[in-house]
């Protein structure tokens, strides 16, 4: 035997359970009042006229409650709707401030002018965004979860060389930026575009929108940048090699010039050859500072990568500080510390941080520390790694911006390579080399060396 389907209850609605409470409330007085009114002894006219005036109270005041109930809820159910369909213009007139219902009215006056204000900043950070987007010389894509476009910039269109309508929805193997979406955070790559070739910066992030993931892709093109470097490195070295040939050239040139006036006299005068001899020998010595100019930037320009390998930094900075015999130099232990690093190569950069540091201290007759910590130690300085410090108590750096400068010296007979080396090797090895004047009221300088390949 099946079940019998309940019946299912009405509810009442807010309104008629408000009614009928109001009723409920009337039910008892009007009651009793029609019962005084019908036993006692009132003529029948007076019974059916007053019990006409009791009801029409009674009800007319129970339909009262529901209406002045129903109209305020109705009128913010107005201003709410209008608010969830963008409309913030509307108000409520608020009764009187110090009751319920004028309190009601308004908070939700004060909540649409609160979406009425975060609507305009909307507005205008959108338009900002759009105008920041038009202009920046950057592809910008956005993905869905299932990598379909759903924004591009007006870089991306040119990189795509089709307008953002026919993009927009297409997936990123239709784009052939797959290959990006599935590259690391940060990559670069070289690859070509329907509008462009060449090399790219790829940043690519997640994001949520609307509860979903969504993917946000840039590529930056880095040709044009490679190519502005490139053009300032090659008139850089073309002003060196400049000044240098000509440093050497023009005294040859003029001694060549010199010695063939000499020898085209029929009668040379005496001592000519002591002056030939002279003349030859300057030739000789400005050949002899080219070739070391020549060595010193093969040298410079081919610098192997590093071979990393533990390395103890103790025993190698005891071992170059054993190496100077110029001026005394003292060496203050720091933490044990092992280094991945390339040995060879770090010794050579703390040989020359020593050998500077020694030849400045020799000018005052000072002497040379040479030091390491645990990174992080300073106030305001990135953790991780070790720091070594080599400091004298020189005459100090008269000018630091042309420190790294290559073949810049102000050492006669200097090749002005060593510093420059020295970092190098030190940015091999993913750290950093500072010099600076010493700020302890000593003249003297602080040459920092930032390593991170720590074990």
């Amino acid at each position: 035997m099946g079940r019998q389907a309940v019946p299912s209850v009405r509810r009442l609605a807010h309104e008629e359970r408000l009614f009928w409470l109001a009723v409920a409330a009337g039910f008892p007085g009007s009651v009793t009042a029609l019962a005084i009114l019908w036993s006692g002894d009132y003529t029948a006219k007076v019974q059916w006229t007053l019990t006409v005036f009791i009801m029409i109270f009674w009800w007319g005041f129970a339909f009262s409650v529901r209406e002045r109930t129903l109209l305020p809820l109705q009128t913010v159910a107005n201003l709410l709707e209008a608010m969830r369909e963008g409309d913030y213009s509307i108000r409520g007139r608020v009764p009187r401030p110090d009751d319920a219902l004028g309190e009601v009215m308004v908070e939700v006056n004060q909540l649409g002018e609160l979406l009425r204000s975060q609507r305009f900043e909307r507005v205008d950070a959108r338009s900002l965004l759009r105008q920041v987007l038009k202009e920046v010389d950057v592809a910008i894509f956005t993905f869905d979860e299932d990598q379909r476009l759903r924004l591009v910039n007006d870089a991306g269109e040119r990189l795509m060389a089709q307008p953002a309508e026919r993009l927009v929805g297409r997936s990123a193997g239709d784009l052939g930026l797959e290959a990006c979406l599935e590259a690391e955070v940060t990559a670069s790559l070289e690859t070509s575009f329907p509008g462009q070739t060449g090399r790219w910066q790829v940043h690519h992030s997640v994001f949520r929108e609307a509860g979903a993931p969504a993917h946000l892709l840039l590529l930056t093109d880095l040709s044009k940048a490679l190519r502005d470097e490139e053009r300032q490195a090659w008139q850089r070295l073309i002003r060196v090699l400049g000044h240098e040939l000509n440093n050497s050239l023009a005294p040859i040139k003029s001694t060549a010039t010199t010695l063939s006036s000499i020898l085209r006299r029929e009668d040379p005068h005496q001592g000519w050859r002591e002056d030939a001899q002279r003349g030859l020998g300057m030739i000789a010595d400005r050949c002899e500072a080219l070739n070391r100019f020549v060595v010193a930037y093969s040298k410079l320009a081919r610098l192997p990568a590093p071979q990393l390998r533990p390395v103890a930094l103790s025993p190698l900075v005891r071992r170059v500080a054993s190496m100077e015999n110029r001026r005394p130099v003292h060496v203050e232990p720091g933490p044990d510390a092992m280094l991945r690093a390339d040995g060879d190569q770090l010794e050579q950069l703390l040989i020359n941080l020593v050998k500077n540091a020694a030849e400045a201290a020799e000018e005052t007759s000072g002497d040379v520390t040479v030091t390491w910590r645990t990174a992080g130690d300073s106030a305001g300085e990135p953790s991780g790694g070790v720091v070594v410090q080599v400091i004298d108590t020189g005459p100090g750096l008269l000018n630091t911006s042309n420190l790294f400068v290559p073949f810049f010296t102000t050492k006669p007979g200097g090749s002005g390579i060593g510093l420059v080396l020295c970092r190098q090797i030190a940015e091999a090895h993913g750290g950093s080399l500072e010099l600076v004047n010493r700020d302890d009221g000593v003249s003297g300088c602080v040459a920092s060396l930032r390593l991170s390949g720590q074990l």
